[in-house]
């Protein structure tokens, strides 16, 4: 599994791909505690989800983990481009209302820089 990490305007897009459970959910999680340390107040996260395939239980773990430490810190976290088959696992979970989620990456760049 990869991470790819970049920011546009002020926000920090999270791009993982592949399979986000076990290992790579605990890298996963690492990433965005490394990068929310960077920022003191009023993150603003996206997480693109185009290029996973499969999600589990450690992945929403991380993933539920990341928005209540942004929210802590007064900021936001969306998702986007999320697939049919993690979209099911999140409403499964009850967990999909929880996250703004959007149908591309410009749509929610847009939402998170209008706030």
């Amino acid at each position: 599994m990869a991470i790819n990490v970049r920011q546009k305007d002020d926000v920090v897009i999270v791009k993982p791909s592949g399979r986000l459970f076990g290992p790579a959910a605990l890298d996963f999680k690492k990433v965005l505690d490394a990068e929310l340390s960077k920022i003191p107040e009023g993150p603003k996260f996206l997480i693109d989800f185009a290029d996973v395939v499969m999600v589990g239980s450690s992945g929403l773990g991380a993933l539920m983990g990341a928005h209540v430490a942004i929210e802590s810190k007064g900021g936001f976290m969306a998702i986007a481009n999320v697939g049919t088959s993690v979209e099911n696992l999140m409403i499964r979970s009850r967990l999909f209302d929880t996250f703004e989620h959007f149908e591309s990456e410009d749509e929610a760049i847009e939402a998170l820089t209008a706030e």
